[in-house]
């Protein structure tokens, strides 16, 4: 009679250690998707903070022409893409405050960078579309925290698109050819759908139980800057399709 209680307890046990690590990984997931908005949140500020200084009656200001008419909007298109890589490398040498203080100042400078859409589209269609990207992003993102299908092959490929993708933007700014920008759209939108579902497998999977503070703190904030930068491209692709130009 003792074997089948040895049994029962070991079941509760692993019954408790399992439940354990669901509400672990609930508490982290959530910590990545609370960063990952933040990050929106302020590159949105940003992004009409900065439109509104800049224009006003239609016209560029004298801000407005230091960020968009000059020499420094190079710096302002290039700061957001350095500070990325930046973090992605020194993300293990960081501080948690510290890693999450550089996410800030990013999402900030890519609101920065971001703020000529507003002089390109209108406000409507911006919203809309922002409407859409979150409810897209939602459902993939779901899909991809809670599908048994290993992504790993499909993130190989998305990998490849993505290089085309950017490969082709950079030919099409010599070519201007609107066929083009329009494939590029296309590809665009489905590459980052496929990636939000695939980032979202990966950073639960990198989940451990058994992190200690620090290396769960850069786990998230590595993981919400993937889940970002899915976020704001999917956001920028669909806008080319769905946005109403002034």
């Amino acid at each position: 009679m003792a074997e089948p209680r040895n049994y029962q307890v070991r079941g509760q046990v692993g019954s408790q250690a399992g439940a354990a690590i669901d509400e672990g990984l609930r508490s982290y997931m959530l910590r990545v998707y609370n960063l990952m908005a933040m990050g929106l949140a302020i590159t949105g500020v940003a992004a009409y903070g900065t439109f509104m200084m800049a224009v006003q009656d239609g016209q560029l200001t004298s801000f407005g022409q230091l960020i968009f008419a000059s020499p420094l909007r190079w710096v302002v298109f290039l700061a957001p893409l350095a500070l990325v890589f930046f973090l992605s490398f020194r993300i293990n040498k960081m501080s948690v405050p510290a890693a999450q203080t550089t996410f800030w100042v990013y999402s900030g400078l890519v609101g920065l960078s971001l703020a000529s859409i507003f002089m390109v589209y209108t406000g409507q269609s911006i919203v809309q579309t922002f409407f859409i990207t979150a409810a897209s992003f939602g459902a993939l993102s779901l899909w991809g925290y809670t599908t048994k299908r290993d992504l790993t092959g499909m993130g190989s490929f998305l990998f490849m698109g993505l290089i085309g993708v950017i490969i082709a933007m950079v030919v099409n700014i010599f070519l201007q050819s609107s066929a083009l920008q329009f494939a590029i759209s296309a590809i665009g939108v489905l590459v980052f759908a496929g990636l939000t579902a695939y980032d979202t497998q990966k950073i639960k999977e990198m989940y451990y139980e058994g992190d200690g503070e620090v290396v769960a703190g850069r786990k998230a904030i590595m993981g919400a800057l993937r889940l970002y930068l899915d976020f704001i491209n999917l956001f920028l692709f669909l806008l080319q399709f769905l946005g109403n130009r002034e």
